[in-house]
């Protein structure tokens, strides 16, 4: 009766968004249980420790009660607990870079889920798959799949699988450059989770409206929405979502040409994610760092972190991130040469002459026509265009 009470407490701590304090109950029961060799309290506990842990960022804590988890279950020979367990652990070792192994994890989930009719399982996994083909850099795979779960939580009215698939969207809308339908997409979200009262829906909503905002080059609201995220997130006590929140003021302030405060949101981001040990949010920050130490001509700065963007993106399979990368260094190299094809006459040696978008005709100074590339993001099936220095990332 202790036990249960225990937890009561922390599920209700949890269910507010008070992460830190729920944890030491959900310890506190998890040893209780397990003195009393209560399996299915010691698995309950295990699930709520993990969930929790991932919350708040500390994805080894998660991905060793999920481990637990899955051991249990196994032991006691429950095929649904092994998959609640797997697509758990998949979470958090796509939230650490790691979606080759996520996907492979979800799957397994997905098909026990498909085999016993569960649907609510299923749109879970859903959900999670698409959210690992997004780090991967399959963007139109991660659509189909956000909009496949969106559909399922729908038909079974979970109203929360419902907000955090319109936040799935609109994240996978932004990187293909689909920036209005991003909007669109965080807007019903955010309405959504503001009706449930939901504050991690709200601040993760709140971010994702931001970017959007930012990306439809909205400065002055981007920045508005931003501080609603991050005092929320400071509220709840996650550190991982407010590292992309950093990262996100980071970048508006220097589409803004505010470069100090750009940089300094760029290296508390960075200390986070380290922190995380999430090698994405790292080479979106060192790509800032770098863009930053070109505009500022500082160059063997810029290549420092440009190339470990670049190696961190080959060595982790992320494609979006290292066509960033190749990007970046290529104009760094050659701000004409590397990007433009001229037609009829040479390139003059100055990028300020040319002010075009990649794939169009601009017409620079002089008469000269030329054409940009955009190879890398066409080949991934996204709508991006670099178009110079400031590059808003998306």
């Amino acid at each position: 009766m202790e036990i249960d009470s225990i937890i009561e407490r922390a599920e209700e701590l949890k269910g507010k968004s008070f992460y830190p304090q729920s944890l030491k109950l959900f310890i506190k029961a998890l040893n209780g249980y397990t003195k009393i060799s209560d399996r299915d309290g010691m698995l309950h506990c295990m699930f709520s420790l993990g969930d929790t842990y991932r919350m708040v960022g500390d994805f080894d804590a998660a991905a060793k009660n999920y481990s637990d988890a899955i051991k249990l279950s196994e032991k006691i020979k429950d095929t649904v607990k092994v998959a609640d367990s797997k697509v758990s652990l998949g979470l958090s070792l796509r939230a650490q870079g790691k979606w080759q192994e996520a996907i492979k994890l979800i799957r397994e989930s997905k098909r026990t889920y498909r085999k016993n009719g569960d649907r609510q399982g299923l749109a879970f996994t859903l959900w999670a798959e698409g959210g690992a083909l997004r780090v991967k850099g399959d963007i139109s795979g991660a659509i189909n799949a956000f909009k496949e779960s969106h559909k399922i939580f729908k038909s079974i009215r979970d109203i929360h699988g419902i907000g955090y698939c319109l936040c799935g969207l609109g994240g996978a809308s932004r990187i293909a450059g689909l920036f209005k339908n991003s909007l669109n997409y965080y807007t019903a979200a955010n309405r959504l989770f503001s009706t449930i009262k939901d504050s991690f829906g709200k601040a993760y909503s709140y971010c994702g409206l931001g970017n959007a905002y930012r990306m439809l080059k909205d400065y002055k609201s981007a920045l508005i929405i931003f501080a609603k995220a991050t005092r929320l997130y400071k509220r709840i006590g996650d550190k991982v979502s407010y590292s992309y929140t950093l990262w996100s003021l980071g970048t508006t302030y220097k589409m803004m040409g505010n470069l100090k405060r750009a940089h300094d949101n760029f290296m508390r981001a960075i200390a986070l994610f380290k922190n995380t040990k999430d090698p994405r949010g790292v080479i979106y920050c060192r790509l800032g760092l770098g863009e930053i130490a070109l505009l500022k001509n500082k160059k063997a700065v810029a290549r420092r972190h440009l190339l470990a963007s670049l190696h961190g993106s080959m060595k982790n399979s992320f494609a979006i991130e290292k066509c960033h990368a190749s990007t970046l260094i290529s104009y760094m190299d050659n701000p004409l040469e590397s990007f433009l094809t001229p037609i009829g006459k040479a390139i003059p040696p100055h990028p300020p002459l040319i002010k075009g978008g990649w794939g169009d005709f601009k017409k620079a100074k002089g008469g000269l026509f030329v054409k940009t590339n955009n190879r890398c993001y066409n080949s991934l099936g996204l709508k991006l265009r670099f178009q110079g220095l400031p590059f808003n990332i998306p």
